[in-house]
């Protein structure tokens, strides 16, 4: 599977004031995104996502390390042609339709022939439910709405891997659902997907891997299976017509309760595996405090 992107030991420190000490936002952070997968990108305030996001995309320069786009060393034209982005706070022309707003970046990318191009944005309407609101103004949409068109406008120019900075932030549930709908749709046709997000649930519903930063730091990279891997048991058991639950940590400790449970005249109705909960996982390794050294978890 294809590395679209490597990231290496990625350094940026700030300075508070003008004679400040430096504030050291990434210590070192490594990680890699792979073709066609969807990575959650999370940390609580502070931890460094949309510092490394524009390190990523040279919106700001880090003090070192290395940024790898589909192999390549630098942020080529032809690298920037692969790749769609969504900030956190996008600045929308509210005079200009969905329509004409689409048109806009897609004209901007370079990368669609204008014969095609309409056919694209009508598509893409389409796609993100804002068919019916193409020739409306910008400022009429909803936040939902503008979230949708901006996703549209970071899938015009149809990217390998694109970013997306808190895309669900402000979104009442159905705009998440929607949102959620138009990411899982996006990796299915092939474009890895890699998004920061303060909303556990829908991380967890979404990502196969996570990177998670806490202070700077890279705490957990990998599958998301291996984070949330179980934690014990459950094991409910019947005697006289009542049930009841048991949890178990171990396998030995799970033999032992079933022999007891059985022994005393209980029927053992089901067994079946805990795991912790992304939230759970979440307060476990990126939660603690600043002067407790984090527990490297990465792969």
């Amino acid at each position: 599977m294809e590395t679209v992107l490597s990231v290496r030991n990625l350094k940026k420190s700030y300075k508070k004031g003008w004679a400040g000490k430096p504030v050291h936002a990434l210590k070192g952070v490594s990680f890699d995104v792979q073709a066609g997968t969807i990575t959650g990108f999370l940390g609580a305030n502070g931890a460094g996502k949309t510092t490394t996001i524009k390190c990523l995309l040279e919106l700001s320069l880090p003090d070192s390390g290395e940024v790898r786009f589909f192999g390549s060393p630098e942020l080529t034209a032809d690298s920037k042609r692969r790749i769609g982005f969504l900030p956190e706070r996008p600045y929308f022309y509210e005079y200009l339709t969905g329509r004409e707003f689409l048109r806009f970046y897609g004209q901007l990318s370079g990368s669609i022939a204008s014969k095609d191009l309409k056919d694209r944005i009508t598509s893409l309407l389409k796609r993100v439910g804002l068919e019916h609101a193409g020739d409306r103004p910008l400022r009429s949409y909803s936040k939902g709405m503008l979230q949708r068109v901006g996703i549209a406008q970071a899938l015009i120019h149809k990217p390998d891997f694109i970013i997306l900075d808190e895309p669900m932030t402000g979104l009442d549930p159905d705009g998440r659902f929607e949102v959620r709908e138009i990411i899982r749709e996006t990796a299915r046709e092939g474009t890895a997907v890699f998004f920061s997000s303060h909303l556990l649930p829908d991380a967890e519903q979404l990502c196969e891997r996570l990177v998670i930063l806490a202070h700077g730091n890279l705490v957990f990279q990998g599958p998301m299976r291996d984070l949330l891997n179980h934690s014990g048991y459950e094991l409910i058991s019947a005697r006289d017509g009542k049930t009841e639950t048991t949890v178990i940590k171990g396998v030995e400790e799970l033999q032992q309760t079933i022999d007891t449970k059985r022994s005393g005249g209980s029927s053992i109705l089901e067994i079946k595996p805990t795991r912790l909960s992304l939230e759970e996982a979440f307060v476990k390794i990126a939660m603690k405090p600043r002067n407790v050294k984090s527990e490297e978890a990465s792969r």
